[in-house]
């Protein structure tokens, strides 16, 4: 590799180099697997072009015969049918068939034929997200970790799934994890956070717009290319670095918040811009030479004894593409049409791309989207790409699911060719080289100055010591020897003595072992008898015990005979007890199944009577009713009531609400009836709270499949809910996920209209509205509307209104500061579509709900945004009601942004 440098010096600033991926290169088993299988399936023409976006020099112009080509691999996941498919398709084939063991596709084009596409990858409808993980992003993530580029990328109809399979959290269950979630897990489990790091940068293309999904004031990115390399980067936006996994599920969770999405026909909650999460990893790498050493051959002592550090750059990228749609499907209209617009060119952008790739065009048109620009290293480029297409079993939309087949089929025909990015940090190394030179120059001028000192210094004592030494030396000599001569002969005295000592001392340790040793014997036997004495007791103590525990063991079973003697007569005693209480359940049933009859009779009588019918009484001959009946049949409430206080007085109310836990479906009926009926008295509530009635009331609702039920017992619970106190105790006791679940599964127009009216009355408490709004209540109202009906949309009216108004006062008094609950959870659209319904009902609690959402400033800009400022100033000047009038007025005239807008408008309104 030939690289020049300025002046013959070395740079100072971090050098880069293009490392090709060889056949001995030291990534991983699964890098080396794609490799080989890739290569196999590549086309000749494969390695016909190079990234417009890879550093071109001399030297890396002539390696690049070494580099390998990598196919895109494509994966196709098959989304299992929704509630909607099931009940419009039932009678349909899926339009698909898999084969998962021969990577197969079938797509039927009629009953006797069908078209075959083979795939890398088939996933049935019974995938798990690990799986999808581990054959689609992991060999990516991988191949980032050794240093190369990588893409994910999510390809289908909208609805198919593309969100749930790259973005999911997995808060309920962490079998759900999406790819980015199990990514950055495999990533920070491999890297070391001393000298690796990791940075993320999190942002949608919407609408042809750039905008950061982690800072959403940074609305207008700009795209900025390198004029040499061709490489596409983003300054303009939020780049943060992470540590660990929670702190990058907060900043998933921070994006998806601030992503656009819209409700559509075919998708409650459709995505509407490309999403993109771009994750940057610098790895250090040890044990290995430079790239300027290795391909030269011909490194100094120098670079050898100082090598640069190497530093490794490779990037992440998982693109979340919104659906493909058609507008005469999704429903898409005003806002959501441009949307839609611009999704759909920007997708055919990417797919003219493809194309060209596939078919080997000599022009690609990158610069035709946004898309295409950032998505200019994944197809053709030097990224590991990997692709999932989405799609659908429904025969409605085979057109869609063929297209997202086809776009699969093109892509896996584009090549990339896939690099190592390294940079030699040569910063770093001429830093530390400069701050050795300068120590080791301090250091060799303090050795200098000492080293002179001290030569003059040694020499002055030297001659000194030389002199003194001479004359000592022969004293000295003549004294040592005399000294070594006294103590010569001294050693001789002293070792003929320790000769004998040790003499003497060696007889006397003779005779103490002989007798020691026989002490030793006389005492082990003494011991030994000791334990044979008393491991006799112990035995003879374990006889004494088992004759005891036998004895009590006889006592014991004589006992035994007689408890099952009584055992048996209790068994006796509960059999006829059990016949007993069965007549009288049979009693019960008919009082109250006569009771329930009664009622019905009476209220089909008031009936009748309030459309001035006559009447039939029973054992007339088709009498009208006497003008002196009348009077008696306008007291069949009182009738009524006095028939439910028998009721109390004879049956009571316990075996009452035991008749609720009946097998018996009809008694369950009829019991939850008379419930019903005694619920809609305030003097009753207390009692059947205290009985255990709401319990019993709320366990109908969870265990009861029957309709009847659902409606008698929501309508019993809605009228225990006006008291502020059984309130708090249907909230604690789950009773609005009850509630919510009953609202999904009915279809009758009288239940939906019962459980809106129960919800209704939940609404009006401010301290419950957190804990309502959490488990589902207002979302369960808006999804009521399905029906249709004035009656039931008039309970979802009154809800609403209801929350408003405790919303307003709660902003009144300071406890409320943020947005308002009703607009977070979607129900302002349909709030301005219904505020000038012709039900007076609906449109008073709508027109209601509107003006007390319009007092807070903080909602004005999302109703300003769906056109509720229309509505509050006809109902400021066409509403009936003078309060409902006067408060919208007072509401234009005092809000800054409604009189903003106004003004712009140009409407003259003080």
């Amino acid at each position: 590799m030939s690289i020049s440098y300025r002046n013959g010096t070395l740079p100072k600033g971090p050098l880069k180099v293009d490392r090709p991926l060889s056949m001995n290169s030291s990534t991983k088993s699964s890098s080396s697997s794609f490799k080989s299988k890739n290569s196999g399936h590549a086309p000749a023409s494969a390695t016909r072009r190079k990234s417009t976006g890879s550093v071109v020099n001399s030297a890396v112009n002539a390696k690049d015969d070494n580099s390998v080509s990598g196919r895109v691999r494509v994966a196709v996941r098959l989304r299992p049918r929704n509630a909607e498919e099931m009940e419009s398709d039932a009678d349909f084939a899926d339009c698909v068939e898999l084969q998962p063991e021969l990577k197969r596709l079938k797509l039927r084009r009629n009953n006797w034929d069908s078209d075959t596409y083979e795939f890398d990858e088939v996933l049935t409808e019974f995938s798990s997200q690990k799986r999808v993980y581990e054959v689609v992003a992991k060999p990516v993530v991988e191949s980032v970790l050794d240093g190369y580029n990588g893409t994910v990328m999510a390809y289908g109809q909208t609805g198919t799934g593309k969100t749930y399979t790259l973005g999911r959290l997995g808060e309920e269950d962490t079998a759900d994890r999406g790819i980015m979630v199990r990514a950055m897990e495999d990533i920070l489990a491999e890297i070391t956070p001393e000298k690796d790091s990791i940075s993320v940068s999190y942002f949608q293309l919407y609408m042809e717009s750039i905008q950061d999904l982690l800072n959403p004031m940074n609305d207008n990115i700009s795209i900025v290319e390198d004029p040499k390399t061709g490489d596409v980067s983003l300054p303009g936006a939020t780049t943060v670095d992470i540590r660990d996994q929670k702190s990058f599920l907060e900043l998933l969770r921070v994006g998806e918040a601030h992503r656009f999405a819209a409700n559509t026909k075919l998708n409650t909650e459709s995505s509407r811009s490309h999403a993109m999460l771009m994750v940057h990893v610098e790895r250090s790498v040890k044990g290995r030479d430079s790239a300027i050493s290795s391909e030269n051959g011909s490194a100094s002592h120098t670079a050898k004894a100082f090598k640069p550090p190497v530093v490794r750059k490779s990037k992440l990228v998982v693109v979340d593409l919104a659906g493909s749609e058609r507008i005469d499907k999704s429903g898409s209209e005003a806002h959501t049409l441009e949307e839609a617009k611009s999704i759909n060119l920007s997708l055919s952008a990417l797919g003219k791309c493809i194309n060209a790739l596939a078919e080997n065009s000599a022009h690609v048109p990158v610069r035709d989207s946004k898309l295409t620009r950032l998505l200019r290293d994944s197809f053709g480029g030097t990224a590991r790409t990997s692709l999932v297409i989405t799609i659908g079993p429904s025969p409605r939309h085979r057109g869609e699911t063929a297209s997202t087949i086809m776009f699969g089929q093109r892509a896996m025909k584009v090549e990339n060719m896939l690099k190592i990015k390294e940079e030699f940090d040569y910063k770093s190394l001429s830093r530390r080289l400069e701050m050795q030179l300068e120590k080791q120059i301090a250091e060799h001028e303090r050795q200098q100055k000492g080293f002179k000192d001290d030569i003059e210094r040694i020499t002055r004592e030297a001659q000194i010591r030389i002199t003194e030494a001479e004359k000592g030396y022969a004293e000295a000599l003549e004294r040592e020897r005399s000294r070594y001569q006294n103590d010569y002969m001294d050693a001789i005295s002293k070792l003929e003595e320790q000769w004998a000592a040790n003499k003497q001392k060696q007889e006397n340790e003779k005779a103490k072992s002989s007798m020691l040793s026989a002490s030793l014997e006389v005492a082990e036997l003494k011991k030994l008898f000791e334990n044979e004495t008393i491991s006799r007791k112990v035995a003879e103590e374990e006889i004494d015990n088992l004759k005891n525990q036998l004895a009590q063991w006889k006592r014991s079973e004589a006992a035994g005979n007689s408890e099952i003697l009584k055992l048996r007569k209790m068994l006796e005693d509960e059999k006829c007890q059990k016949a007993k209480l069965e007549e009288e359940i049979a009693v019960l049933r008919n009082q109250l199944m006569q009771l329930s009859f009664e009622a019905d009779e009476v209220k089909a009588t008031r009936r009748n009577l309030d459309r001035g019918e006559t009447v039939k009484l029973p054992g007339t001959l088709d009498s009208p009713i006497p003008p002196f009946m009348h009077q008696h049949l306008g007291d069949s409430g009182n009738g009524e009531k006095a028939s439910m206080a028998k009721l109390f007085e004879q049956v009571g109310l316990q075996k009452i609400l035991s008749l609720l836990e009946s097998e018996d479906a009809d008694v369950q009926i009829h019991a939850v009836k008379v419930v019903a009926n005694l619920a809609a008295e305030e003097a009753n509530q207390e009692r059947i709270v205290k009985a255990g009635g709401l319990k019993s009331l709320l366990t109908l609702l969870r265990s009861s499949n029957d309709e009847t039920i659902h409606r008698v017992a929501a309508g019993a619970i809605a009228n225990l809910a006006m008291n502020e106190t059984n309130q708090e105790l249907i909230m604690s006791q789950g009773g609005i996920s009850l509630l919510s679940v009953t609202a999904a599964k009915a279809e009758d127009p009288q239940t939906l209209r019962m459980v809106a009216g129960a919800i209704a009355n939940l609404c009006g408490n401010e301290k419950l509205q957190p804990k309502l709004r959490g488990e589902g209540g207002v979302k369960a109202l808006l999804g009521m509307v399905r029906c249709r009906h004035p009656d039931v949309l008039a309970q979802v009216a009154r809800g609403i209104a209801n929350f408003a108004k405790c919303e307003s006062r709660a902003y009144t008094q300071g406890s409320k500061t943020g947005k308002s609950l009703l607009i977070e959870d979607g129900t302002l659209p349909w709030i301005v579509q219904n505020a000038n319904n012709e039900a007076s009902p609906i449109r008073r609690h709508i027109e209601l709900a509107l003006c007390h959402l319009a007092q807070h400033e903080i909602n004005a800009k999302d109703m300003i945004k769906v056109g509720a400022l229309w509505e509050l100033v006809r109902i400021s000047r066409d509403c009936s009601r003078d309060d409902i009038r006067t408060l919208a007025y007072r509401t234009l005239t005092s809000s800054p942004s409604f009189q903003a807008e106004l003004k712009r408008l140009r409407i003259d309104y003080g």
